[in-house]
């Protein structure tokens, strides 16, 4: 059996805004820390020792990492940032309080942006490609995308990154984003697209899979 550990970043100032984020870099608010700090506490209690970290190049989830490595003892451990663990890009939002889109856009227009599987969010006509980004291709920097998107460019690090190691036995924490997450979930309990709505992954709340030697989930648990 081999332990996989999710985690959503702790509250962010975009979260405390009420604003849509995506690949916009923001830090933690106070809370967001001491939510960091609990969780790795929690993920301490249950005595697993990770082999790798995984995270996205985006500062909320670098932050938490840090902070529930250091609560668990294990900050020596190797850590991995890569943009395909970026939460889902939410294109001309970014920056737009969510209630304010609700009265521009409508509650349902809205709902079905943030919570569907296949809706694109309006899309920004230049994408801005910062520093760290520079050592990929520009083509990897979205105008916008639908959690399916998210979905087609974090797969492929489940297969090159993650399940090599996670069949090897080697146990695994990702600390990411609210959809990236998702997708994940989605994939790994074979949910449906209409499905995923209804699921939620709260910030800073570990999530515990068991899984065997040919990575099904033997037990699921949330902390």
């Amino acid at each position: 059996m081999v332990k996989l550990v999710l985690l959503r970043h702790g509250e962010s100032i975009a979260n405390q805004k009420n604003t849509y984020t995506g690949w916009s870099d923001v830090g933690l608010t106070a809370e967001g820390k001491a939510q960091a700090e609990t969780a790795g506490e929690t993920i301490a209690s249950t005595g697993i020792l990770f082999d790798h970290v995984h995270t996205s190049v985006l500062s909320r989830a670098i932050m938490t990492a840090y902070i529930v490595q250091d609560k668990i003892g294990q900050n020596y451990l190797p850590i991995t940032k890569s943009w395909r663990l970026n939460e889902r890009h939410y294109g001309a939002l970014r920056g737009i309080n969510k209630d304010l889109t609700r009265k521009l856009f409508g509650p349902d227009q809205v709902a079905s942006w943030r919570r569907s599987f296949s809706a694109h969010p309006p899309l920004l006509a230049n994408p801005s490609r910062t520093r760290r980004y520079h050592c990929y291709p520009a083509t990897i920097i979205p105008r916008g995308e639908s959690l399916a998107d998210a979905s087609q460019r974090l797969l492929p690090y489940w297969t090159a990154e993650l399940a090599p190691r996670l069949l090897s036995g080697k146990n695994q924490l990702i600390v990411a984003h609210g959809s990236t997450l998702r997708a994940l979930v989605k994939f790994m309990e074979d949910i449906s697209d209409a499905g995923i709505n209804k699921v939620e992954i709260g910030n800073a709340q570990p999530i515990v899979y068991t899984l065997d030697d040919k990575l099904t989930i033997m037990d699921k648990q949330t902390l």
